[in-house]
C-alpha cells in the first residue's frame, strides 16, 4: 500500500463522510501520532467540564423541576418523621410516669414533693414533661401519631419512586443526545483525526465513557439533591428543637469540606489515569483479537499476553489508586459524625436530665444528626462517582471538541454533464505542513478512460485517489470533475458518483443480498442478481443452501477471501458509479476467479472513467493510460508498449516483475 491507505478499505458508492468506517493509516505512514490514543496525564480540570456536564441537562429542564419539587416532598416528609416519632415517646413516657404518681394530685404539687425531698433534678425534669398523675399511656393518642408517622413515610416513598423515575428519563435522554452527537461527530472529523487514535481508545471513548457518565449521573443527581435539601431540613428541625446541639452538630460541616476537598484533589489525576489505562488496554485487546490469526502465526501469543499483562498490571494501580483514595472519605465522614454524635448524646443527655428537652425531643434530635451526618458522608461518597464521572465526560468532550472536517459551500456546485472527465492542476500536497508528499502534479484524465496507477510503495499511489475523494484537503492548486472544483461540491454529491474496490474487503453483518445492495440501497432484488452475474458472485451464492439469504459473520469467515472481494465488486458494479477506483481488487481471488473478474472489471470499467493502483504489472497492460509514481510524483505516463520502449522506471519495474516470474522456485520447477 502507498502512504495513505487510510481510506475505508470497502467496494461501495462513497457517500459516507470520511473516515466513517475508522480506518487507520498503514505501517511507514510517517505522519505523527500514530500508536498514541492515550490522552496525556494530566490534572482534570474538573469545575468547567462538571458545569458543560450538568448543562447538558438544560433541555430537560422541565422534569428536572419536579424532580425538585418532588424531591423537596419527600425529604419534608422524612424530616417530619422523626419529630413525629419523638412525640410518640414523650407519649409512652409521659404515660408511664403518670401511671406511677398518685390519682387526683396536680404536676405541680408533683414537682414541689420533690424538691421538699431533695430531688430537685428529677423535679426540673418533670417539669418538661407533660403528666397526667394517676393516669397511664393514652394509647389512642399513641395511634394517631403512628398512623400519621406511616403516612409520612409512605408518603416520602411514593414521592421518592415517582422523583427516581422521572430523573431516570432525564439522565437517559441526556446520554441518548450524547450518543447521538458523538456518533454525528465521528462522521464530521477529517481522516486524519483516525490517524492519530487508536481504534480501541477511540470505541472506549464512544461506550466505556459514556457509559460511566450514564451511571455517575444517575447515582449522583438524585442523591446530591436528596442529601443537599436532607441537610437543610434537618438544620432547621435541629435548630427548632435545640439551638446548642444544632451549633454542636455544625461543627461537623466545616471538618467534613476540608477532608472532601482535601482527597478530591488527590483523587482527580487517578481517575484520569484510570479511565486512559482503560483506554490503552481496550485498544491492545481489540488490535490483537483483530488480528488473532496473525499473532498465531507469528508466534506473538506470549508477546501479545505480556503486554496484555503489563497494561491490566498499569490498569490495576490505577484503578486501586483512585477506588482507594475516594473511598476513605467515606468512613473519614462517618468517623466525625461518630465524634459529634458523641458530643450530642453527652450535652443532651444533660439537658433532659436539666428539664430543658424532653426525653422525645432528645431522641429526635439524635435522629436528626444521624440523619445529617448520613447526607455528608453521603455527599462524600458522591465525590468518588464524580470524580469518575467528568473524568469520563473530559475525554468524551475531547472527542467532541476535536477539530472537524471543513464545512461543505454553502453555495455547492454539481457538474450537470456527467462524463467523469478528471483534472489536476498545480496540486500540492503533505501529511504534515514540514513534509510535502505531492508537488506540482497536473494530469487530465479524459472520460472513459482507464488509468493505472504504478510504482513502489509509498510513492503516494492511493494517496492520489484520496484526494479525488476529498478525505483529505489539498494544500494548493484544485482537481474538477467535469470542470467543477470538487472542493466547491458536497462530499456526498462527489463520493456519490465515485465506485470503490479496495484491496481489504469489508463486509458487514448480514446477507450477501444486504452486503450487495450496500451499494444501491433502493436496488431491487433483480438489479442485486444482475450486479452478482455479471461480477461472478451469482455462481457461487447459488451453491449455498440459503443463497443470497445466507448471514456473513462478524468476519465473513464463512466464506472465501476471493469470494469476500467478489461481494464487494459486485457492490461497486450495483452502484453504477461516474468514476471508478480499483486499488489491486483482485489480490485476494485465485488465478481462475482472476480471469473472471478481469472480465467484469472490463464490463464495469466501460464507458466509465477508471483508476486502478496495480503492483502486477501483468493485468494492467490494456490500460488506456499508465502513470508511474515515485515520492508523490508522476515520473513517466503512456500507454504499456510505449513505457516499455522507453526503458525507464516503468520499463525496470515490469522486467524486475517478469524476471522474478521466471526466475522462482516454480517456474524452476515446471
Amino acid at each position: 500500500m502507498s502512504k495513505n491507505s487510510a481510506a475505508p478499505k470497502s467496494a461501495t458508492r462513497m457517500n459516507a463522510p470520511a473516515g466513517a468506517m475508522g480506518q487507520r493509516p498503514g505501517p511507514g505512514m510517517g505522519r505523527p501520532g500514530m500508536g498514541m490514543g492515550m490522552p496525556a496525564e494530566k490534572s482534570l480540570n474538573f469545575k468547567p467540564n462538571a458545569m458543560r456536564l450538568i448543562r447538558r441537562l438544560a433541555p430537560e429542564r422541565a422534569r428536572i423541576i419536579v424532580v425538585f419539587i418532588l424531591a423537596v416532598g419527600s425529604v419534608t416528609l422524612s424530616v417530619l418523621g422523626p419529630w413525629m416519632l419523638g412525640r410518640a415517646t414523650n407519649v409512652i413516657f409521659d404515660g408511664a410516669v403518670s401511671k406511677q404518681l398518685p390519682l387526683g394530685v396536680t404536676k405541680d404539687q408533683v414537682i414541689a414533693s420533690m424538691r421538699a425531698k431533695g430531688q430537685g433534678q428529677i423535679a426540673d425534669m418533670i417539669q418538661g414533661m407533660n403528666l397526667n398523675p394517676g393516669h397511664g399511656i393514652d394509647f389512642s393518642a399513641l395511634q394517631q401519631i403512628l398512623l400519621l408517622v406511616i403516612g409520612i413515610y409512605l408518603g416520602a416513598f411514593v414521592f421518592g419512586i415517582i422523583q427516581a423515575r422521572i430523573l431516570n428519563v432525564s439522565v437517559q435522554n441526556t446520554i441518548f443526545e450524547l450518543r447521538r452527537e458523538t456518533e454525528a461527530k465521528l462522521h464530521r472529523l477529517p481522516l486524519s483525526y483516525f490517524d492519530t487514535i487508536q481504534r480501541g481508545e477511540l470505541l472506549s471513548r464512544v461506550t466505556n465513557d459514556i457509559d460511566n457518565i450514564s451511571q455517575s449521573l444517575q447515582q449522583t443527581l438524585s442523591q446530591v439533591l436528596v442529601s443537599l435539601l436532607t441537610v437543610v431540613g434537618v438544620l432547621i428541625m435541629m435548630f427548632t428543637i435545640s439551638p446548642l446541639l444544632a451549633v454542636i452538630a455544625l461543627v461537623s460541616i466545616p471538618a467534613s469540606l476540608f477532608l472532601t476537598m482535601a482527597i478530591a484533589k488527590r483523587s482527580q489525576k487517578l481517575f484520569v489515569d484510570q479511565w486512559a489505562k482503560t483506554g490503552e488496554l481496550n485498544a491492545h485487546i481489540e488490535e490483537s483479537f483483530t488480528g488473532h490469526a496473525l499473532v498465531k502465526v507469528f508466534g506473538r501469543s506470549k508477546a501479545s499476553e505480556a503486554r496484555f499483562g503489563v497494561l491490566n498490571q498499569q490498569l490495576y494501580k490505577a484503578s486501586f489508586g483512585a477506588q482507594f483514595v475516594s473511598g476513605i472519605i467515606m468512613p473519614s465522614m462517618m468517623f466525625i459524625g461518630n465524634l459529634v454524635y458523641v458530643g450530642i448524646a453527652v450535652v443532651g443527655g444533660l439537658l433532659v436530665a436539666g428539664g430543658s428537652l424532653s426525653l422525645g425531643a432528645i431522641q429526635s434530635f439524635i435522629q436528626y444528626s444521624r440523619q445529617f451526618n448520613q447526607p455528608l458522608a453521603q455527599l462524600g461518597s458522591m465525590a468518588n462517582l464524580m470524580q469518575s464521572g467528568v473524568a469520563s465526560a473530559e475525554r468524551v468532550f475531547e472527542l467532541l471538541d476535536a477539530e472537524e472536517q471543513s464545512a461543505d459551500p454553502a453555495a455547492p456546485k454539481s457538474p450537470t454533464n456527467l462524463t467523469g472527465e478528471l483534472t489536476f492542476e498545480n496540486v500540492e500536497f503533505g501529511y504534515t505542513p514540514e513534509t510535502k508528499l505531492i508537488s506540482n502534479l497536473n494530469l487530465s484524465v479524459k472520460p472513459g478512460q482507464t488509468v493505472a496507477i504504478v510504482g513502489p510503495t509509498g510513492a503516494g499511489k492511493t494517496t492520489l485517489v484520496n484526494l479525488i475523494l476529498r478525505f483529505y484537503e489539498l494544500n494548493a492548486g484544485r482537481i474538477t470533475l467535469d470542470g467543477v472544483d470538487i472542493a466547491q461540491m458536497t462530499r456526498e454529491d462527489l463520493r456519490s458518483r465515485i465506485g470503490m474496490v479496495l484491496q481489504d474487503t469489508w463486509l458487514f453483518k448480514g446477507t450477501i443480498h444486504d452486503n450487495i445492495a450496500y451499494g444501491k440501497p433502493t436496488a431491487s432484488d433483480e438489479q442485486v442478481i444482475e450486479a452478482a452475474k455479471a461480477t461472478y458472485v451469482d455462481r457461487f451464492v447459488r451453491t449455498l443452501p440459503l443463497g443470497y439469504e445466507t448471514v456473513l459473520d462478524d468476519e465473513a469467515s464463512n466464506v472465501s477471501a476471493g469470494e469476500k472481494q467478489l461481494i464487494t465488486i459486485a457492490r461497486a458494479f450495483l452502484s453504477q458509479p461516474t468514476v471508478l477506483i480499483l486499488d489491486e481488487a483482485t489480490s485476494s481471488v485465485d488465478t481462475r476467479t482472476e480471469v473472471l473478474v478481469q472480465r467484469a472489471m472490463a464490463a464495469l470499467r466501460k464507458d466509465r472513467t477508471s483508476f486502478v493502483i496495480a503492483h502486477r504489472l501483468s493485468t494492467i497492460r490494456d490500460a488506456d493510460l499508465i502513470l508511474v509514481m515515485e515520492h508523490g510524483d508522476i515520473v513517466e505516463q503512456g500507454k504499456h508498449e510505449e513505457l516499455i520502449a522507453a526503458d525507464g522506471a516503468y520499463a525496470k519495474l515490469y522486467r524486475s516483475q517478469f524476471e522474478a516470474t521466471e526466475t522462482s522456485p516454480e517456474a524452476g520447477a515446471a
